[in-house]
């Protein structure tokens, strides 16, 4: 890894050189709550930093300890990573939406010696998944019972001094363990080095040159996640650009508009509700005709991307999942070309994407600079190489060796295909296929992203082994499920789906025709482990739950069903 990755580019490396060049350069914006915030520079950060790895040493920790991170996005996230990191430590970071026995089944597992906790929405419920004894720390914005029981960050701060010289840390060195919130089974360790990292960064940024010193982001999206991790943390890293983090769902519009990010991405669940937002103010023909007048057309396009915070977005993007592509051609209307980018966990999230200004729906475009791709000619299994692969799983050698081929190749576990011009289309997953009783196969995948689109539905699932045809479960998002508890509402709505499922059946080969909708009453969350804490639904979980109606909803002979447990 060393040949490959210049030392320069490893992060303890970059930390201090901005530390060194451009200390009064404001780095992070924090709001506070009431419309205040606070402003950290490089020297602040660095000086907190170096504090806390001091602290973190001072307590018997030894080079190589776990250290586990349970907060959202703030500062003091980033901050803590870099402590840790400085004091010879690997970042456990956990996402702060898990329930309580996730939460101790990781801690355990990747025997962490140490907790910061720091702001969470449900933190009463996470509270017992923390080993009884655990050492803790409290990040400024826990919630108050965590500040009250455990030692704040800012008095430790205070009294003590900061690490001396420049501690660095080899490329081959492990740096963090990324559990997966896989759709299956317990979360994977998967383990990443200095230099996976930092190669996958600087591919990604030969690739994305709108990330750059004078560039600014949003951080809002997971930073236990990878292409948070990757975008954000690593890019913030190795360019210097400003970050800005978000308060809450409900100021989220205002933390956008302060941030006016150059940079910003997202998963297509919000690119989605931003369409959803602007078309009930305004009717998308309207729009649409709107959008087509020379001048006027130009000044609501600015507009609309105004209320968004996004009129000096220079590049947007989306991943973590199929990016219909009607909402691609959408927002291209708006002048803001949307690149699909495609990756996970296991390769730092760097491995294929769309190029900008070259749209390419329907595909998750070419592979970045260094990276291998191919497809297995059996399973059409996409399958690649690169310097970012990870480590492997923590203490799972088993699963190691199963996540690679005999030849070094990374399995994806996605179907693929190429388009005349050598771009990826993610055609489903391989186990996700499944065969009706007319022995025909389905991908579900492409008839979800189709589904998505209805401006009531939140998730979907598309299933039906050894049934006639594929049927649909669907969640509601919270504003068609009040719709839903009137009479006159759920009659339009019902109206409304099945039109929709009407119009997918046009598009599909009849084998993959749906049957029906069934709508749940039950909303799909972490906590009832029907989705992933990155929104992805879990199929498993779903069968488990519902296949036992199957046949009986499809005797009901209607295409929207609705259903209460």
């Amino acid at each position: 890894m060393a040949s490959i990755v210049s030392a320069d580019a490893l992060a303890l490396q970059r930390l201090y050189h901005w530390e060194k060049t451009s200390p009064d350069r404001v780095l992070f914006t924090q709001p506070l709550g009431g419309g205040q915030v606070v402003t950290f520079t490089w020297r602040q950060v660095m000086d907190q930093s170096r504090r806390m790895a001091a602290h973190l040493q001072s307590l018997g920790l030894q080079p190589g300890d776990k250290v586990a991170l349970l907060s959202k996005n703030t500062a003091h996230w980033l901050m803590a990573d870099f402590a840790i990191w400085i004091g010879g430590f690997v970042s456990v970071p956990l996402y702060p939406t898990l329930a309580a026995g996730t939460i101790r089944q990781i801690l355990e597992h990747s025997e962490a010696k140490l907790l910061f906790v720091g702001k969470l929405d449900g933190w009463e419920g996470m509270k017992p998944g923390i080993p009884a004894g655990m050492t803790c720390i409290s990040l400024p914005l826990a919630p108050p019972d965590a500040a009250k029981s455990y030692t704040p960050w800012d008095s430790i701060i205070a009294k003590t001094e900061p690490l001396k010289g420049n501690p660095l840390r080899d490329a081959d060195e492990l740096a963090t363990i990324m559990y997966t919130s896989g759709t299956t089974g317990a979360p994977k360790g998967v383990m990443h080095s200095f230099g996976t990292f930092a190669w996958g960064v600087q591919s990604g940024l030969k690739r994305v040159p709108a990330i750059n010193n004078s560039a600014r982001m949003l951080s809002y999206l997971p930073l236990s996640h990878v292409a948070e991790r990757t975008l954000v943390e690593h890019g913030l890293i190795a360019t210097g650009m400003q970050v800005y983090f978000a308060e809450s769902l409900d100021t989220f519009t205002l933390d956008l508009q302060r941030a006016k990010p150059t940079v910003f991405f997202s998963v297509p669940r919000l690119w989605v509700k931003f369409q959803q937002g602007i078309g009930a103010k305004m009717p998308p023909k309207k729009l649409d005709t709107l959008l087509k007048i020379p001048i006027l057309g130009g000044i609501v396009r600015k507009k609309i991307l105004t209320a968004l915070g996004l009129q000096e977005c220079t590049f947007a993007a989306g991943g973590a999942a199929p990016m219909p592509p009607d909402l691609l051609r959408w927002y291209n209307k708006l002048g803001l070309d949307l690149v699909e980018v495609y990756g996970m966990t296991e390769n730092c999230g760097v491995s294929h994407a769309t190029l900008p200004g070259k749209q390419r729906p329907g595909t998750v475009g070419l592979p970045y600079d260094g990276v291998q791709s191919r497809l297995d000619p059996v399973s059409s299994e996409i399958q690649m190489k690169a310097p970012c692969l990870m480590l492997g799983y923590f203490k799972e050698p088993e699963l190691t060796q199963q996540a690679f081929t005999a030849d070094g190749w990374l399995r994806t576990g996605d179907k693929g295909a190429l388009d005349s011009e050598g771009n990826l289309k993610i055609t489903g997953r391989v186990k996700d296929l499944f065969k009706t009783s007319k022995g025909k196969y389905v991908a579900p995948a492409p008839i979800e992203d189709k589904l998505v689109m209805h401006n009531a539905i939140e998730a979907c699932c598309v299933t039906g082994a050894n049934l006639g045809q594929p049927l649909a479960l669907a969640m509601l998002n919270i504003d068609a499920a009040k719709k839903a508890g009137t009479a006159e509402g759920k009659a339009e709505l019902e109206a409304s789906l099945t039109e929709h499922i009407k119009t997918i059946n046009e598009t599909l080969d009849p084998h993959e025709q749906l049957d029906c909708l069934v709508v749940t009453a039950e909303a799909w969350t972490v906590d009832n482990d029907l989705i992933t804490p990155t929104f992805k639904v879990k199929r498993n979980r779903i069968e488990d739950l519902f296949a036992k109606n199957y046949d009986a909803w499809v005797g009901m002979r209607k295409k929207v069903i609705w259903f209460k447990t």
